[in-house]
């Protein structure tokens, strides 16, 4: 099969993409011929080494894909059904989807839900399904569209992209942050109905601000999300799922017991399996068919490592793709 494989010599990562034999997979009861996989943040800090992401080389990157099974060992798979995959620590310490074929556990797999095809799947993504995660946080911590407005920090990336056409589905109200102004109109088309700079975000902050946001998404932590805090309404939520600027948070309690604020951590690797396939089925429900035609970078196996070098360059907007077959 042919793989990109990250190997490492004299402390530097290597990327290339090699023929491998099919038995070095790593163990696991499903083998899936891997069809859409693609390029998120984690993969390019990882395939670029910019980011100490791999600990045991060599590693196949790609921490979500969709295909087909190949052979199945777990009574819940059969040959040539249709699943996907996001977390894990696929492409982290487990072999992932930047390869044509993979093999894992059948607990790690989601049978594709009826009506979503792997390149669709894939263009919601790991992104896309902590953005579900995200806007289900918001509601279980109360927050509806009558409640005010929401902020999504991070607004051109995966996450925050998909959060806006997601909340904006739903009736909610959104303010986009973003530091690219040439990303506005993109995420106009997604449905914000205001864009603020991330200067507005990113300096020191009061313990409280003047009250903006009944909820917010951010995937920027440290001075971005303790700013956020600051500003949010009594009974607020806040879903964090990133760190893109830092995983320190320069704030107070003040926001949590003055405003009864909520900040809700949420992870998308160890996510149970019924909350799994619940937001699977309400992204697809949710998504307008326009949010597939916005924005997508599509390459090949053999281009995945020069777009994980344009992705941490800025130079990509909205998700890349990688066509393996």
């Amino acid at each position: 099969m042919q793989a990109l494989l990250l190997e490492q010599s004299e402390g530097k990562t290597l990327a290339a993409v090699k023929t491998v034999a099919s038995e070095l997979l790593p163990a696991g009861e499903v083998t899936v011929d891997v069809e859409w996989s693609g390029i998120n943040y984690k993969d390019a800090l990882a395939i670029t080494g910019k980011g100490k992401i791999i600990r045991n080389f060599p590693m196949v990157p790609g921490i979500d894909f969709a295909g087909q099974v190949r052979h199945s060992e777990d009574p819940r798979f059969h040959v040539g059904q249709a699943v996907l995959l996001t977390g894990w620590g696929v492409g982290e310490n487990h072999w992932g989807g930047l390869a044509e074929q993979a093999r894992v556990k059948g607990d790690w797999l989601v049978p594709m839900p009826q009506g979503l095809d792997g390149r669709k799947a894939m263009i919601i993504g790991t992104a896309g399904f902590t953005a579900m995660l995200c806007v289900m946080a918001l509601e279980d911590g109360g927050v509806t569209p009558e409640s005010g407005e929401i902020v999504v920090t991070g607004a051109s990336g995966g996450v925050g992209s998909t959060a806006i056409a997601l909340l904006s589905a739903l009736g909610y109200r959104v303010a986009a942050v973003s530091g690219r102004e040439s990303t506005h109109e993109y995420l106009r088309g997604l449905g914000a109905s205001e864009i603020l700079p991330r200067s507005e975000f990113s300096g020191d902050t009061r313990p409280l601000e003047k009250q903006r946001w009944a909820g917010a998404i951010d995937t920027a932590g440290d001075r971005v999300l303790a700013s956020v805090l600051a500003q949010m309404h009594y009974n607020g939520t806040v879903a964090a799922c990133g760190l893109a600027g830092g995983f320190a948070l320069p704030t107070t309690v003040m926001p949590f017991i003055l405003r009864n604020v909520r900040l809700q951590g949420v992870d998308s690797v160890q996510t149970p399996a019924a909350r799994r396939i619940e937001a699977w089925k309400r992204l697809l429900k949710i998504l307008p068919e326009s949010f597939y035609q916005q924005a997508t970078t599509e390459v090949t196996l053999d281009q995945a490592a020069e777009a994980a070098t344009r992705l941490l360059n800025n130079a990509i907007t909205g998700r890349t793709l990688v066509k393996i077959r």
